[in-house]
């Protein structure tokens, strides 16, 4: 969910009050609605009007929570934009940056974050099906990537230096989670992929630090 998604806390308890949790639920609900109707029927297949009668909302109450279509997937892919960027800045005292990015990667492959690819739970397959198989969300997961890229490019300063850095490591987490996907959509158990896609992320990590410096 993006930041302009969350729903306000309250200020005594910092803690979301009942008409931000109800808002929430509706969020929420629409979009596995329009998750649930594009996996039976296809994403273009199924127009937004469709998902606005099946989630019982209007199409402006739609879209005052998901401004495009492509939202009702990629929103859970908001959270996760700005991750490198927040581990790279939360990082120990003298903890080298990919140091601290390549430790959270392995952490996330042991958990099966589905955002390494290591994840073979049939829902998150199927979702990861809709999503690289559609071409406008994968048009629009571009989007996602180079703000990605932007977050962690400020958190590494050095001008064309950091963006250029930012790049490559954002690109090389995409491939990672890529091939971990593509292994596991093929038949392969996580489990079963779980000692390559760590050996791989290892060599990648270290092919960086050769490369960047870093």
């Amino acid at each position: 969910m993006s930041v302009q998604d969350q729903p306000p806390t309250s200020a005594a308890s910092g803690a979301p009050g009942l008409r931000e949790r109800k808002k929430q639920r509706r969020f929420q609900a629409i979009s596995d609605t329009a998750v649930a109707l594009f996996l039976a029927k296809g994403f273009d297949a199924v127009p937004v009007a469709e998902v606005a009668a099946a989630a019982e909302v209007s199409k402006p109450t739609l879209f005052r929570y998901f401004p495009t279509k492509e939202d009702l997937v990629l929103h859970r892919f908001a959270d996760h934009e700005d991750e490198a960027a927040r581990v790279v800045a939360g990082r120990a005292d003298g903890e080298r940056l990919l140091d601290a990015l390549q430790r959270h990667f392995l952490a996330g492959l042991e958990r099966r974050d589905p955002v390494t690819g290591l994840n073979d739970d049939e829902q998150v397959l199927a979702y990861h099906g809709l999503l690289y198989g559609t071409p406008s969300l994968v048009a629009r997961l571009y989007g996602y990537q180079r703000r990605s890229e932007d977050a962690l490019a400020a958190a590494l300063g050095d001008g064309i230096g950091g963006r250029l850095a930012a790049a490559q490591i954002i690109a090389v987490q995409r491939v990672l989670a890529l091939e971990n996907w593509r292994r596991i959509a093929a038949g392969e158990s996580a489990a079963q992929v779980h000692p390559d896609a760590v050996a791989t992320a290892e060599q990648a990590f270290d092919r960086l630090r050769t490369g960047l410096g870093l």
